[in-house]
């Protein structure tokens, strides 16, 4: 391969400029770089619960980002190529109109995405055309693990100690200065319609707006550490339940790579050395590691993580109860603290991490469903949806996953008091309590039997309110 050929840059879950090594390395290797993102069909089809795999709030932040890709490398010189259909057909058809030589992209880590890789590796390879991966969605880099990673712990502190004490985190990569524009048709970004989907409505309850790409990323992460100063208190915060800032929030954008963990890291770095070096800025870095962890995690266990065995390969006595999770998706179980954050990612598309731990826990321990299709929800809900660490993390729950400690539950009722004690939570998204006193309305089956019946007057029939306590009211109705 001489200078002169062209250079496919093949864009997946890294939808950036800085700190993009394919991009980088392209730049440095050839004048002449080919942009594409292929929207892949398969990502959007119905999952076997009759949902999208991409769903509405996910898809219109992808679309964004996409858009603002372009609008970016535009400014550098040159457009984005975009094509509806599967990369191993559509860019291969790409370097034969453009003459490209080699493709460039980030090496993925969970199952289809590696078919995807090995397909189109077989349909370049019939035009004698090279794929070359590069591996950059962790902030440590998989080269540089102390140990093979067959060897990965299965407990994460050992991991996390492992990696802080004898690895270096690789410097964030440059932009390229100029990129040189190779004539191929760009093509339209695809519309929500085009994947039979509806434009999300903004709920003023939401947390954040989050709007797609590198631009609005890097924006966030302006306004929380340096405009509103809020690195330094993360660690007290990032348990919060309401409002933009208890937590960064950058996991939507590091979820479909507008943001690259390595450079959230050395603005981490520059904020300890200019405003504030404390537990909040170690804790931000910490939760970088955890989703390092996951995956490391995934990788190692392939295709298990989205199993009901789990990684551990251990069978649960779980069931396929449609009618059961219908109430808990729809946020209508009569438990306010689930219901609450249940209605939130489905007005939303986000939940908390509190949250998600909870309604976890709630959906496989007290209702006993199956796990992967809570798993499933999320994938199809979540604006941040990461296979990586949506499946680990319910694996975790799940207890079929690394945790060390073993039939690990939550107690609703006990989280709810710690962590939304004034009901202000529970009352934000479950309008039907407002009237109920803040002190009792998210103690559900702690009430007294006349407590319940005054609230029960109020309640009506408008919401599902247990009526005696909460292992009773669980078994009459749930068991």
């Amino acid at each position: 391969m001489t200078r002169t050929d062209k250079i496919i840059v093949w864009f997946r879950n890294d939808l950036r400029l800085h700190d993009n090594e394919p991009l980088y390395k392209a730049a440095a290797k050839s004048p002449q770089v080919v942009p594409v993102y292929c929207f892949d069909p398969r990502q959007f089809a119905k999952t076997p619960l009759g949902l999208p795999r991409t769903g509405s709030y996910r898809t219109a932040f992808l679309l964004e980002t996409v858009q603002n890709l372009r609008e970016n490398l535009r400014k550098k010189g040159t457009d984005l190529i975009i094509r509806v259909g599967r990369p191993e057909e559509e860019i291969p058809a790409i370097a034969e109109q453009t003459g490209a030589r080699a493709v460039y992209a980030t090496k993925e880590i969970t199952s289809e995405e590696v078919a995807v890789e090995n397909a189109l590796e077989k349909a370049l390879a019939r035009n004698k055309v090279s794929l070359a991966l590069f591996w950059q969605l962790t902030l440590y880099h998989l080269n540089d693990l102390p140990y093979p990673l067959q060897s990965l712990p299965d407990i994460f502190t050992q991991f996390r100690k492992s990696v802080e004490k004898g690895v270096q985190i690789r410097q964030a990569l440059p932009e390229p200065e100029t990129l040189k524009a190779v004539p191929c048709k760009p093509g339209d970004i695809p519309t929500l319609q085009d994947f039979d989907l509806d434009q999300p409505e903004f709920d003023k309850r939401s947390v954040l707006r989050f709007n797609g790409g590198e631009t609005a990323a890097k924006n966030r992460l302006n306004d929380y550490f340096w405009q509103q100063d809020l690195l330094k208190t993360y660690k007290e915060t990032r348990n919060g339940l309401k409002g933009a800032d208890y937590s960064s929030k950058f996991s939507a954008w590091l979820a479909n790579g507008s943001l690259s963990p390595r450079y959230v890291y050395q603005q981490v770095k520059k904020y300890e050395q200019e405003r504030t070096k404390n537990q909040s800025t170690y804790w931000l870095v910490f939760e970088l590691i955890w989703r390092d962890y996951f995956k490391f995690v995934a990788k190692k266990f392939g295709s298990s993580i989205f199993k009901p065995g789990g990684l551990r390969q251990k069978p649960l006595k779980l069931r396929d109860d449609e009618r059961l999770f219908q109430k808990w998706a729809e946020g209508q179980t009569g438990i306010p603290f689930i219901d609450a954050n249940m209605r939130e990612i489905n007005a939303s598309g986000f939940m908390s991490n509190r949250g998600r731990q909870n309604v976890a826990s709630f959906l496989v321990k007290d209702l006993g469903i199956n796990w992967t299709w809570g798993a499933s929800y999320f994938e199809s809900l979540l604006v941040d949806y990461d296979p990586c660490s949506n499946w680990c993390n319910w694996n975790y729950v799940a207890g079929v996953g690394n945790d060390p400690r073993e039939n690990r539950y939550f107690n609703i009722i006990s989280q709810a008091k710690r962590y939304d004690g004034k009901a202000e939570y529970i009352k934000h998204w479950i309008p039907e309590i407002e009237e109920v006193p803040s002190s009792q309305a998210h103690l559900v089956g702690e009430l007294s039997r006349k407590e319940q019946e005054q609230y029960g007057a109020i309640l009506g029939a408008d919401y599902p309110y247990p009526v005696v306590d909460n292992a009773r009211w669980l078994k009459k109705h749930y068991h």
